[in-house]
């Protein structure tokens, strides 16, 4: 990524640290502001980025590349922390709340009126700050011009960090304790004055338990569709730009989103991780602030930058690669579909057999019975992470070890190259010895030497079969038809390579294992695999304009004091038979010159099982921040532990805050959650 000096850039600008932002209420947000330096003669139009993760300290190196490279090219860039979040009033007591969206709309309103703003706004954000940008486009408020999405979904159920196909994710208690670590952290006493310490105290008593709330929430209910922005679609009427990476948690949205808006939506996924795509790993990265700008100078200056003459979707195209748990590039290429869904998408249906995936209208040969599996709970290991951080070995390694658990199916070597775009469904014909169970499903691309990269994976628990509102227990015995959604992707299967489907009952620690071991029973002969297959180049990949080289603007002088370290470790334990993972996300202590801020960030997880014992599998996060400044010094500790009997889920959790090394606050927590039909 080319970094550019400040001198360098197109329009001199100017920058105000802090401003407060009044709300309908009288509570006050905090907010940074980046404008030219001419904007309140000359007044622009507003970019708005509103999220909870810290502007004045955590986020303020990106915040400062990416906002201060808008404000040159000609607008008023700011970033507002959410209420209860970094320097703003009040409390955060969870995601996406009425409140916050509420608190979106006032932040619109009082950019409106801003001498230095023209009135016209568009909302950016990546994860948190995507989400709500398409929750606060489908209020339509005025205000509002155009948002560009980055690593979000329409659906906070069925395609988010908390549940897949119904399966609980562990992501939710990892992002569960992200945030209980954030909620932790007192506003900086150089913004808001003498009064940071009664702002912090109220944080810490009134924050809560977020894991608690959202496991207690285990279909798609109400609770879920509140900011699931599908549920109506045409509330939205300002163009979108949603963008992801085949690494990211979130690229499915963007199909959705390009099929059902209305208006303009434009998709983007690169290869990357949960990352804007100008830092973005693994590579290629790509100019994406030049992206977006053509996006803001097409919707809020009335210019025409080519965005309408763009195909729909645009998408890289992974190429085979030897199977590793990090990239710093996938290989592959840039692909476009002019609309979605694609004439050039043919679905071919593969049958299975006992000898494995079929080609398209083959027959089995010989019988064609049914096959069981009861996996192991070390089936999951080497899945990698729901969402990947780019943050240490973090994606699915070499799946071989996986496939010893699983139940698999083979192609023959492929006759001529093999192209797939959008998503690969299982239609399977199966019965279960339980009420409860779950199916993985993964499809991996089988090289010349037998190493298999994982290519793109689904979950179901079968009780959510028919309904993720209304799930209903199996009938042990009784046979059911259910169809598994795989993950949308784009992937080149060369010629000479197999194709491989393993299905397993587990995928720990991925996702929560079953109340109790099921076996299934697969009927192959009512089963087939679809896959999503382009039959023809489209006439819109010549159509693309070529990524311009990444930039940002050249951030602020750092300091490393302490230095960072980042691994995924499995260990077994064969004498206690008990299997751990131990992710490891140090990020050390950093100091900030400008501020003077030093910031330490340190998260560990583990995730345990004993063999075959489905009343064993724990999930635990411990999170350490401090922030140092002067005779500032602050510091918390969270804890959360999350445990379970074939009845019900168990939470242990503990906060504790220190200032100048003496603890200052401390809370332990105990919750059982009853499991319902997970």
């Amino acid at each position: 990524m080319r970094k550019i000096k400040p001198s360098a850039l197109p329009r001199p600008i100017k920058n105000t640290e802090h401003i407060w932002i009044p709300m309908r209420d009288g509570s006050r947000l905090s907010g940074r502001v980046w404008m030219p330096e001419d904007a309140e003669s000359d007044p622009v139009p507003a970019i708005l980025e509103y999220i909870p993760y810290r502007k004045r300290d955590l986020k303020r190196s990106r915040d400062s590349q990416v906002h201060s490279y808008f404000a040159a090219h000609g607008y008023a860039s700011i970033r507002v922390d959410l209420r209860g979040s970094g320097d703003s009033e009040g409390v955060l007591r969870d995601e996406y709340l009425q409140t916050e969206l509420d608190d979106g709309v006032d932040i619109l309103k009082w950019l409106e009126a801003q001498p230095w703003c023209n009135g016209k706004v568009g909302m950016i954000g990546i994860s948190w700050g995507g989400f709500n940008g398409l929750q606060i486009a489908a209020m339509r408020p005025p205000q509002l011009k155009v948002v560009i999405s980055m690593c979000s979904t329409d659906d906070r159920y069925s395609d988010d960090v908390h549940y897949m196909g119904g399966c609980l994710l562990n992501d939710n208690l990892s992002w569960a304790s992200t945030m209980f670590a954030f909620n932790s952290l007192p506003p900086d006493p150089d913004i808001v004055g003498e009064k940071w310490r009664d702002m912090w105290m109220e944080r810490l008593e009134g924050s809560g338990l977020w894991v608690d709330t959202w496991m207690r929430h285990q279909s798609r209910g109400d609770y879920w569709k509140h900011g699931s922005v599908c549920e109506d679609y045409d509330a939205i009427q300002v163009p979108v730009f949603s963008v992801s990476g085949w690494a990211d948690g979130y690229s499915n949205a963007v199909f959705r989103l390009v099929q059902n808006l209305k208006g303009t939506c434009k998709g983007l996924i690169g290869p990357w991780s949960h990352i804007y795509p100008h830092e973005a790993s693994p590579g290629p990265q790509i100019g994406f602030l030049q992206e977006c700008l053509r996006w803001w100078d097409q919707y809020l200056k009335g210019e025409d930058a080519g965005v309408e003459d763009e195909p729909d979707l645009r998408v890289w195209m992974q190429e085979t690669v030897k199977p590793r748990a990090v990239y710093k590039k996938r290989p592959g290429y840039w692909i476009a579909e002019s609309s979605w869904p694609s004439p050039n998408i043919q679905e071919e249906v593969f049958p299975l057999d006992k000898a494995g995936i079929l080609k398209p209208g083959e027959k089995p040969v010989g019988k064609n019975g049914p096959q069981t599996i009861q996996s192991p709970l070390s089936v999951g290991l080497f899945a990698g992470k729901w969402c990947s951080y780019s943050k240490g070995p973090d994606l699915p390694y070499d799946q071989r070890e996986e496939d010893g658990g699983a139940l698999v199916f083979d192609s023959e070597p492929l006759k001529k190259d093999l192209i797939i775009l959008g998503a690969a469904k299982l239609h399977l014909e199966l019965s279960s010895n339980k009420p409860v169970a779950i199916i993985a499903v993964r499809l991996s691309d089988i090289a010349e030497d037998d190493k298999a990269t994982r290519v793109t994976y689904g979950m179901l628990n079968l009780c959510h079969r028919d309904s993720h509102e209304e799930p209903e227990y199996l009938k042990p015995g009784e046979k059911y038809r259910v169809t598994v959604h795989l993950n949308d992707i784009a992937q080149h299967f060369p010629k000479g390579h197999r194709i491989r489907l393993a299905i397993s009952t587990s995928y720990w620690p991925l996702a929560w294992p079953s109340p109790e071991p099921a076996r299934l029973t697969i009927h192959p002969a009512g089963s087939s695999l679809a896959l999503p297959v382009r039959i023809d180049a489209s006439p819109a990949d010549d159509q693309m304009s070529d990524f311009e080289e990444a930039e940002a603007v050249r951030g602020f002088v750092t300091t490393v004091l302490e230095p960072s370290e980042h691994n995924w470790v499995i260990t077994r334990d064969l004498a206690r038979e008990e299997s751990t993972l131990h992710i490891i996300d140090n990020e050390g202590t950093v100091r900030q010159e400008d501020t003077g801020t030093e910031i330490t960030k340190c998260t560990e997880e583990w995730y345990r099982y004993l063999l075959d014992k489905y009343e064993s599998p724990n999930g635990e996060v411990r999170a350490v921040r401090r922030l140092r400044r002067g005779e500032w010094d602050v510091e918390t500790v969270t804890r959360t532990i999350l445990t379970c009997t074939s009845k019900e889920f168990r939470i242990h959790a503990t906060l504790d805050a220190c200032e100048n090394g003496r603890r200052v606050f401390s809370k332990i927590w105990d919750r059982a959650i009853p499991r319902t039909l997970v």
